[in-house]
């Protein structure tokens, strides 16, 4: 139950200030989430996966919701506006059109949208999340379309004055595209691509044929890729088709649209992916793999090939947006499909952009932020445009709700001085121990960026078997990333455009591949983030320490979790560090070890 702060934000305010206090909600979605933004700030966001422990949950942010406001000391009676990034009534035009056309399909077509009814009246699900009665609550309710909402997270939180804006997913509000014209507190979106035509369905149906049928297996796909061949070519070339105003997919290789509910929530809020795949594919391809089958060749070579044809429609449509606003080089990009880090990692080099911005949760989960922001500017006018230069938007512990839960667990521990702690960490890394690092904020979005992360020594030919033996228990083929000093990244990657949250992949430079020997991938890439001090200095200070000691200026950094949402709480961090074959944690400043 939500417990209002004894002093709301409102009251510490001088009393003539206008103050607005914003929630930005995603709901009855993958990716449920909340965020608050007060005067157009953004002061907390949270995925509701991180609290409940239900990964990619889907129902309402009940938990997030309730943090968010006491993360920024805001009372339920505070809130002025509620924004959703999702709108009923948007492109209706175009979902008649479909449906008169496809008549056979509208029993599915009226239970995807009464599936999602909920999201017309907001009131009773914050009133119930918030424990309070519904009269309390005065806000105004926006519903804002899916992908404006998206350009809206991306654009709003680069600090630029304009930007070109694409966001580009799976669908949402019938479209499956949307590019625009961003300047200053405007969004001017320029054109729309439709359903049943999307990159995110290609990437998902694929994935789903050849075993990886769960939402947000895409991340993997993207990781086997690179062990595959373009044999394929021929198939996935007739899959796209590229065109003056955006894309068409093949409608042989795929079940129409509308033909099932593609996608749906079971009842503990988890997303169920139906078959998107048509009966063409298994003639082409054979037989689909099953998930626990051998991923044999074949597989492999697809994963080539839809990421192949991916970047050839993802190029396409930049190249499209340039020419639609030209007068810009740079682009903010949003939607599941900007999560892409390799093709963001190429879109330098095979379009006009020359600058990227991509918030830390570029998916679905973002909307929450990017909703709350389209209101904050596009509809009230608030200038208060900033860079979102961190993700350190979520829940912090305090020194005694860590040492509790250490004692708790009879964790052997002692307690450093900043320095110390440093010091004996790179000690430990050095010799190849792998370390839980748990500090600060919990960071919004996918990736951990060092404040929820495992960290280990980039150089050690073993250190991916390490890992994936002992703690991630994950696919030996998928890649771990490096954190690298900001101004170190141009001498070890070919490209110098920072990638603050891990959603750009460059070459790594040839003399450095061997001494980064466990981050440098199958194709001498790696996902890199690049770390400033402005925005962490303990964990810049700590690849800092390790680069001086070892000559090595780059960590290997994955996410603090084992086949689980990434660990919020110190408990969680406890519990994770204990079960599995981690060496140290280093959660505060508590240093833990399993010696003796």
């Amino acid at each position: 139950m939500y417990l209002p702060p004894a002093f709301s934000i409102l009251h510490r305010r001088n009393e003539t200030d206008l103050v607005s206090v914003i929630v930005g909600i995603n709901a009855y979605h993958a990716g449920a989430s909340a965020a608050v933004l007060v005067d157009g700030v953004p002061v907390a966001a949270i995925a509701e996966e991180r609290l409940n422990r239900v990964k990619y949950y889907a129902g309402f942010p009940s938990l997030a919701l309730a943090r968010c406001l006491e993360i920024a000391g805001v009372r339920a009676e505070d809130v002025t506006h509620v924004a959703i990034g999702r709108d009923s009534s948007a492109n209706r035009a175009k979902k008649v059109e479909y449906t008169l056309r496809n008549p056979s399909r509208l029993l599915n077509l009226l239970k995807i949208r009464t599936a999602r009814s909920e999201l017309d009246d907001l009131r009773p699900g914050v009133a119930e999340a918030l424990g309070v009665d519904g009269d309390r609550l005065k806000f105004r309710q926006h519903n804002v379309e899916h992908h404006l909402a998206h350009v809206a997270s991306s654009y709003f939180a680069s600090g630029w004055d304009a930007a070109a804006g694409l966001s580009v997913d799976g669908s949402g509000d019938f479209v499956t595209c949307m590019m625009a014209d961003c300047r200053g507190n405007s969004i001017d979106v320029k054109h729309r691509v439709y359903v049943p035509h999307s990159l995110g369905s290609l990437y998902t149906m694929v994935c789903e044929f050849i075993g990886y049928d769960r939402y947000g297996d895409e991340g993997k796909v993207m990781g086997l890729a690179p062990l595959g061949q373009n044999t394929y070519r021929e198939h996935f070339d007739q899959m796209l088709r590229l065109t003056d105003t955006g894309i068409e997919l093949n409608p042989k290789f795929f079940l129409p649209f509308g033909s099932n509910q593609g996608m749906s929530i079971d009842e503990s809020g988890q997303m169920i992916v139906h078959r998107h795949y048509s009966d063409y594919m298994v003639e082409v391809f054979g037989q689909s793999r099953g998930r626990q089958d051998e991923i044999t060749q074949r597989d492999m070579d697809m994963a080539y090939g839809v990421q192949y044809v991916f970047e050839k429609g993802y190029m396409h449509l930049l190249n499209l947006l340039h020419r639609m606003v030209p007068t810009t080089e740079r682009v903010a990009l949003a939607g599941g499909c900007a999560l892409n880090s390799v093709a963001n990692g190429k879109l330098f080099d095979e379009t006009p952009f020359r600058e990227t911005w991509i918030q830390p949760a570029a998916g679905d989960d973002g909307l929450a932020l990017g909703a709350a922001l389209y209101v904050s500017r596009c509809v009230l006018g608030e200038d208060a445009r900033t860079e979102l230069n961190h993700a350190y938007l979520g829940p912090a512990y305090g020194e005694a709700e860590i040492e509790a839960a250490l004692k708790t667990a009879g964790v052997r521990y002692e307690r450093l001085e900043r320095d110390e702690l440093i010091r004996r960490t790179v000690d430990h890394l050095e010799r190849g121990d792998v370390v839980g690092w748990f500090q600060g904020k919990m960071e919004w979005g996918p990736r951990a960026l060092g404040n929820r992360s495992i960290l280990a020594h980039p150089g050690r030919p073993d250190m991916k078997d390490v890992l994936n033996a002992r703690i991630k228990r994950r696919e030996w083929f998928r890649p771990f990333a490096p954190a690298v000093l900001a101004e170190r990244q141009g001498e070890i990657f070919e490209h110098e455009h920072p990638s603050p949250f891990m959603l750009h992949v460059y070459k790594i430079r040839p003399e450095w591949r061997e001494r980064l020997t466990a981050v440098n991938h199958l194709d001498n890439t790696g996902r890199l983030q690049s770390v400033e001090r402005s925005e962490n200095p303990l964990y810049y200070d700590l690849i800092r320490a390790f680069g001086e000691r070892t000559g090595i200026p780059v960590l290997l950094n994955t996410s603090f979790n084992e086949n689980e949402p990434i660990v919020n709480t110190p408990a969680e961090g406890v519990d994770c560090f204990a079960r599995t074959r981690m060496d140290v944690l280093a959660m505060g400043p508590f240093l833990c070890t399993k010696e003796g």
